[in-house]
């Protein structure tokens, strides 16, 4: 009887701990998601669209200089706050993903057909993919246009 109340207590501690990584602020200040269900519901309510970040975080260089020269800056942040929930599904190599998120993470890019880092996804407000790309030259003023480019369609 003991190991059983041990095993619910590991199980409701797991729990409490993924729910509190579905969100989380990166070191720009920035708040992303973890979970696309939950950012699907949000803009739902809000009516923003969704962009989904497919990252490997601490070894894609293209991710990081995305990360660096849009995602980080303050006319992105103020775009973002305004227009669209932002997902963050990492695939890092040096840090361990929970199994369960990272089980997840796999499931969503199966699912959509990601090939490579990093791929951006832009879905609207019901969670339907309006929009494909990754890396884009420029800032995050040209990069807000790119994804303004694809709400337009």
């Amino acid at each position: 009887m003991k190991r059983m109340s041990s095993i619910w207590l590991v199980i409701m501690l797991l729990s409490f701990s993924l729910m509190a990584a579905e969100e989380f602020t990166d070191e720009s200040g920035l708040a992303w998601e973890t979970n696309l269900d939950d950012a699907i519901a949000q803009a739902e309510s809000s009516g923003k669209s969704v962009l989904v970040n497919f990252t490997g975080s601490d070894w894609c260089g293209w991710c990081i200089k995305l990360r660096e020269e849009v995602f980080s800056k303050e006319a992105f942040h103020k775009y973002a706050k305004d227009n669209i929930v932002l997902v963050f599904l990492d695939f890092p190599k040096k840090k361990k993903l929970d199994p369960a998120v990272e089980a997840e993470n796999r499931s969503i890019m199966e699912m959509y057909g990601i090939q490579g880092f990093p791929t951006i996804l832009l879905l609207n407000s019901k969670g339907r993919l309006i929009g494909r790309t990754g890396y884009q030259e420029g800032g995050p003023e040209a990069y807000i246009n790119h994804l303004k480019s694809f709400m337009k369609k």
